[in-house]
């Protein structure tokens, strides 16, 4: 095109800035610069929603590309190509007139060709003798070639975004499936705990994913998914680790059992002697230390049961694993005001702040060790930063952080609901961690 010259439409058909601006863009190509029109088109194909353009209008498009005569788009071998409407309609699948004419409008409003009409409307080349094109009227490629890279670049946006929806549709598809086995598991293998609650909330998360969705909306629901399914096999390997202690305190028990002095089995001399020595010292109070070092070698080892497949050792808690980091600052950012220079970046600024809100809140330390005790130091500090966040609704921290400690010792109570709610109390408004 050139240089400041600008082209109106013919007849009715209007001007706008639109097509003013455009024109301007189209003579903004860089010198030397070219593009193969195939891949080219690819990528408007891959930007369609961005560029806001309909797939009837691409199909046109695609129409006038195989009127360019060469494969690569450059001002060197001219920018305009001059079908009639007759001729792009075959090559448009055979498209009627008026629906050819509105996506060629829906083109040019898009910015990516240029109308150069004629003096009468009609579409044409003049040639010099030599057969070489001097002027022509009809549709310029020319805006195709001007904003290539930024085509391109919205092309491997949509790509990356189509990518990253897949993976995250793919990742929520199987933590359903996790999450759904692992409740029926519990369900069938008679587990304790709150699996109606935890079944209702489930199907609550189900019901708030949308029929068509972007990579942005599922990403939240992605969270709070992880949040569920984490809490579940929390519960699940805590019924694991109580059954090894069961079965350990079995063993202990019933090997206690067999060392009673009333076995028929034959008695090794020393360990004769010892019960001998037992014996004595039961029926003397005055018992020296030697019978008193052999009434304590008679004692059962820590953890053993008291009684046949009797319970296990009190102090011997089953591990509880706590949440990620990032999720417990999502769910309680209050916390973080209180953390070494008023931020968290890790377990023990978390911990330190706990200690503070603990004070704080009027929790007693007697309250707090027995939390780390029972559920351990990181869930504790977790529950900490929660009573925090729900200050408002709590009467008395140091009562209601007992009682969560008892529930969770018998497993009737799980954390992850509870920062769940917070997670979606707090929203997009949550500060981030540090």
């Amino acid at each position: 095109m050139e240089s400041g010259y600008v082209t109106t439409p013919f007849g009715r058909r209007p001007m706008s800035l639109g097509m003013l601006a455009s024109q301007q863009l189209a003579e903004t190509i860089e010198p030397g610069m070219k593009r193969s029109k195939w891949k080219l088109f690819r990528a408007i194909c891959e930007a369609r929603p961005a560029l806001g353009v309909t797939d009837r209008a691409l199909t046109v498009l695609d129409a006038l590309l195989t009127f360019y005569p060469d494969d690569e788009i450059s001002e060197e071998k001219g920018l305009i190509v001059f079908p009639s409407n007759a001729q792009l309609s075959l090559r448009a699948r055979g498209m009627t007139p008026a629906t050819l004419r509105r996506h060629l409008a829906v083109l040019v409003e898009a910015g990516l060709i240029l109308r150069k009409d004629s003096p009468n409307g009609k579409r044409y080349a003049r040639r010099d003798r030599a057969g070489a094109i001097g002027d022509a009227f009809g549709f310029s490629v020319a805006p195709l070639l001007a904003r290539a890279v930024e085509i391109e670049s919205l092309a491997a946006q949509a790509v990356a975004d189509r990518e990253l929806l897949r993976v995250t549709r793919e990742r929520l598809t199987l933590c359903r499936r996790d999450i759904s086995k692992l409740i029926m598991t519990a369900l069938e293998e008679e587990i304790s705990g709150d699996w109606e609650g935890i079944s209702a909330m489930f199907r609550t998360l189900l019901d708030r994913i949308p029929r068509v969705a972007t990579a942005e909306e599922l990403a939240p629901l992605l969270d709070e998914m992880r949040l569920l399914r984490a809490e579940v096999v929390n519960m699940l390997e805590r019924r694991i680790e109580t059954q090894k202690m069961d079965a350990n305190g079995s063993q202990s028990e019933h090997h206690k059992q067999n060392s009673n002095p009333d076995s028929t089995y034959e008695l090794e001399p020393s360990f004769e002697t010892k019960q001998g020595e037992k014996a004595a010292a039961d029926n003397n109070p005055n018992a020296g230390p030697l019978e008193e070092r052999s009434l304590k070698q008679q004692k059962p080892s820590v953890g053993m049961s008291n009684r046949a497949g009797g319970a296990a050792d009190p102090g011997a808690r089953a591990s509880l694993k706590s949440f990620p980091l990032g999720l417990v600052l999502q769910a309680c950012p209050s916390i973080l005001d209180y953390g070494p220079g008023g931020s968290i970046g890790n377990w023990r600024d978390l911990m330190s702040a706990a200690v503070v809100v603990r004070s704080m809140l009027g929790v007693s330390p007697s309250a707090y060790e027995e939390a780390c005790s029972g559920m351990g130091q990181e869930n504790a500090a977790t529950e900490i930063a929660c009573i925090l966040e729900r200050g408002g609704h709590i009467n008395s921290p140091g009562g209601y952080l007992r009682d969560l400690t008892r529930r969770t010792e018998r497993g009737e109570f799980a954390i992850g609901p509870m920062l769940m709610a917070l997670v979606r109390a707090n929203g997009p408004t949550a500060r981030q961690a540090s």
